[in-house]
């Protein structure tokens, strides 16, 4: 198959993805081969929600199973029932429980460094544009480059953020009220089987400010991408969700 013969898929955010038949063709980085180790480690566990990693084609780039299902840059229509929100939320305890023998052995080789405690292995950007759906159900979890060992509340925060969402009236993904939105993010919770609860709002606040940090030391090192989504208005995105938390954290708490 030529590669003028691939299919550009949606899904992720920042590497481009080709379909080639049933496989999927990615950009492959130094941690790949780690990303792919895990890959095999989750399937091994029974795991089909995640692809099967396949090695490398002639362009070096990475090769992976195609998963059924379609990205969602967005939660829209069926993807906003409170099924979706619990199926995210018990797909990701899964993924955690998986790693919890490898997390501490697995230490180096990722493209995110590990952060402390180290419980599990995080997807770290476990979000709707990450996750493949189909009839209102989730079928898959793609994207596993910001991978890392570390404290599950990483995880969880961050999908509290995209799921619930948590999210100021001038975001564009914004909907539900505040006592709506914190009604989704307990629901979360519950269907993840969080039982302390006592640092979630503190994390939601720690991961929307890396965000936006993120952001703006990715432009100052001459990044085009990052000053590409500040131009697009992702900064100012996240520093209104962050003010947005700040006010109503009672809310959330």
């Amino acid at each position: 198959m030529t590669k003028s013969s691939e299919q550009i898929l949606t899904g992720g955010t920042m590497t481009a993805v080709t379909r080639a038949g049933d496989t999927v063709r990615r950009a492959a980085g130094p941690w790949t081969p780690r990303v792919h180790q895990l890959l095999a480690h989750l399937r091994s566990q029974g795991i089909t929600e995640v692809p099967e990693p396949l090695g490398f084609d002639i362009e070096g780039r990475e090769k992976l199973s195609f998963l059924p299902g379609t990205a969602a840059e967005t939660l829209i229509g069926e993807l906003r029932t409170d099924d979706v929100l619990t199926q995210a939320a018990r797909m990701l305890r899964r993924l955690h429980d998986a790693t919890i023998g490898v997390a501490v052995e697995w230490t180096d080789g990722w493209q995110s460094p590990p952060r402390q405690p180290v419980e599990v292995i995080c997807h770290g950007d476990f979000a709707p544009y990450n996750c493949l759906f189909e009839g209102g159900r989730l079928t898959g979890v793609i994207d596993f480059d910001n991978t890392c060992p570390g404290p599950r509340m990483w995880d969880i925060s961050y999908a509290i953020y995209r799921f619930a969402p948590v999210t100021a009236p001038t975001n564009p993904e914004h909907f539900g009220s505040t006592g709506e939105q914190a009604r989704r993010a307990r629901l979360f919770c519950d269907a993840y089987g969080l039982e302390d609860r006592t640092g979630v709002v503190d994390a939601l606040l720690e991961r929307i400010k890396a965000m936006a940090d993120s952001l703006r030391e990715g432009a100052a090192r001459g990044d085009k991408r990052f000053q590409a989504n500040i131009d697009a208005g992702h900064l100012k995105i996240y520093e209104d969700d962050l003010a947005y938390l700040i006010q109503h954290k009672r809310d959330f708490s």
